[in-house]
């Protein structure tokens, strides 16, 4: 996505960092460098863990947001994975999960979006990791594109990025 940003919208700013291990730590770095952003302008995108903070940003800032296969419940999910951990992307990149990180998520939670215009997601019936009955579910009214078949790491996902930039008016 980043590539196809600058080579398509080269106005666009773009910030896409490495978040830290600690969903506080991780927010807070998030929404103090979004507080000086334009809301009407602004746009989270994020996939699995990366959806449930994008859904955190939108709800609190009230800004638009992108959910690819966005994780619904992260503090039930992620607690049996307390301890040194691989990165889902690069095996060769470790990080230590603190059993105190599940609190921090269970903080996160919100109830039923605000605002479902705000939101598009991408949604997989074949990932291996989250349940897209669950992930349609949890929100309710918002433009879902559910994909027959798919992965967690939606690997086709150049072929939604037309969908993604038209939700975010790029296009």
């Amino acid at each position: 996505m980043a590539r196809e940003v600058e080579r398509r919208h080269p106005r666009v700013r773009w910030w896409c960092p490495q978040l830290p291990p600690s969903p506080r730590a991780a927010m807070e770095m998030v929404l103090g460098e979004l507080a000086g952003w334009p809301v009407a302008g602004t746009a989270v995108v994020g996939s699995s863990l990366g959806g449930f903070y994008a859904t955190h940003v939108a709800e609190t800032v009230g800004c638009r947001a992108v959910l690819l296969n966005p994780a619904i419940d992260p503090a039930r999910d992620l607690g049996r994975f307390i301890g040194d951990q691989t990165s889902w992307h690069d095996p060769a990149e470790h990080f230590h999960f603190a059993p105190e990180f599940v609190d921090e998520l269970r903080a996160l939670e919100h109830g039923p979006v605000r605002r479902p215009e705000n939101y598009f997601a991408v949604i997989a019936k074949g990932d291996e990791v989250l349940d897209w009955r669950e992930m349609t579910g949890r929100y309710p009214g918002v433009r879902i594109k559910l994909l027959e078949g798919g992965d967690h790491g939606i690997s086709d996902f150049d072929r939604h990025l037309p969908d993604v930039f038209r939700f975010l008016g790029l296009e």
